[in-house]
């Protein structure tokens, strides 16, 4: 009775209701008479209720204070771990304010943080709540910066940020959160590997080395007033592509002569074909390479604050529905041959549409036809199309 009473009272459970001993002895039956001035009966099991026992105890003077403070006379104090478990849920909630606060007004990362509350998967990184609150005070600094704009390296991002360029590198506690945060900031989906790290880093505006991460032009009419412009003024002259990379960028480029329309394409294709039949007469041409990198952004962020206008066109796809999407969020783009109306000229060439659908954010009716017709067009197919608006350009 003792260890039930004590349990019960660890819990902040009520002393109150029975309690029922199985296969009693016989002593055990005479004691529980004594106690309580019954006949001691014959069953194998007895049962008191805790009620009587505060009474008897209580009346006969043996411990006024009843049945609670005999149990603790009689074994010691008693921690009460409801009291404690409420202590420690309360110090795990400080712990994630931080996270918490960073993700104030924003949706996807608010959505990740209840995500990441639910998931346990801080408390098998730390045991301790005030490990966890610098875990998690350190991401929430992360997680207020991102997305970085402009593109920043993530050594010299962790560096001014926590104290240390080796802060976000694989392997520490804050990278493995972090990189997840990233994901849903920068809609990527999952995945694994260098390279799909790369491009998740690279969403958020964090660049692993500025030299991998590249961009490929054709015929940009840029300034030759920096190294790159020089470069790429060389290559204009013989219709030549350039690859540049983010470093050759840090140097931002200017337009030479009055702002131009840069048609913006998808696939590397289009730059071969336009360098190929128009070398030199091809219009200005940037090529994203699928999901922008932070090489192309930055180059076009450029081009568009010295006042270039855009054009895109890209797969008539859900994964090039999803791209033109990314870009229109974030530069004055306009679609080139891809809408509604230049979907239906060329959807007969195409293959089965297959994937999840998105919704085109620039031409509503777009997406519409694309799930009624349900044919994927890739942009290889109308490069004929591409290059007549290039020459033209």
């Amino acid at each position: 009775m003792r260890d039930r009473v004590r349990r019960r009272l660890e819990f902040g459970q009520p002393l109150v209701g029975p309690v029922t001993l199985s296969g009693a002895t016989e002593a055990q039956r005479v004691a529980v008479a004594r106690l309580l001035g019954r006949p001691a009966g014959s069953g194998a099991t007895v049962t008191v209720r805790l009620e009587a026992v505060d009474a008897v105890l209580c009346r006969s003077g043996v411990c006024p204070d009843g049945l609670g403070a005999a149990v603790v006379a009689l074994t010691g104090p008693v921690d009460d771990r409801a009291a404690a478990a409420a202590r420690l849920a309360a110090a795990w909630r400080e712990a994630f304010a931080p996270v918490e606060r960073a993700a104030a007004g924003r949706d996807d990362l608010a959505a990740w943080v209840a995500g990441l509350q639910a998931s346990g998967a801080v408390r098998r990184i730390v045991r301790e709540p005030e490990r966890a609150r610098e875990l998690l005070g350190r991401l929430g600094v992360v997680l207020e910066a991102l997305p970085v704009d402009p593109a920043e390296p993530i050594g010299r991002f962790a560096e001014r940020l926590l104290g240390s360029a080796h802060a976000l590198d694989p392997g520490g506690p804050v990278h493995g959160l972090a990189l997840s945060a990233a994901r849903v900031l920068g809609g990527e989906g999952d995945g694994s590997g260098a390279e799909w790290r790369r491009r998740v880093w690279a969403s958020v505006g964090l660049v692993l080395d500025e030299v991998s991460t590249t961009v490929l032009v054709l015929n940009l009419p840029v300034a030759a007033d920096t190294a790159t412009g020089r470069m790429l003024a060389g290559l204009r002259e013989t219709g030549e592509p350039a690859v540049v990379t983010l470093r050759q960028l840090r140097s931002p480029l200017r337009v030479s002569g009055p702002a131009p329309t840069i048609s913006v394409c998808e696939n590397p294709v289009v730059v071969a074909e336009a360098a190929d039949r128009l070398g030199a007469d091809s219009g200005p041409l940037v090529c994203v390479g699928g999901q922008p990198g932070v090489a192309a952004l930055t180059l076009l962020r450029q081009l568009a604050d010295v006042g270039a206008a855009f054009r895109y066109h890209g797969d008539f796809d859900w994964p090039g529905v999803r791209i033109a999407n990314h870009l229109a969020a974030r530069l004055p783009i306009a679609p080139w041959r891809f809408d509604e109306g230049a979907y239906r000229e060329v959807s007969m060439h195409g293959s089965l549409l297959t994937g999840e659908p998105a919704t085109p954010t620039w031409d509503l009716g777009l997406g519409t036809a694309m799930a009624e017709i349900g044919r994927a067009v890739e942009e290889e197919r109308v490069v004929g199309d591409l290059l007549q608006d290039l020459r033209a350009g």
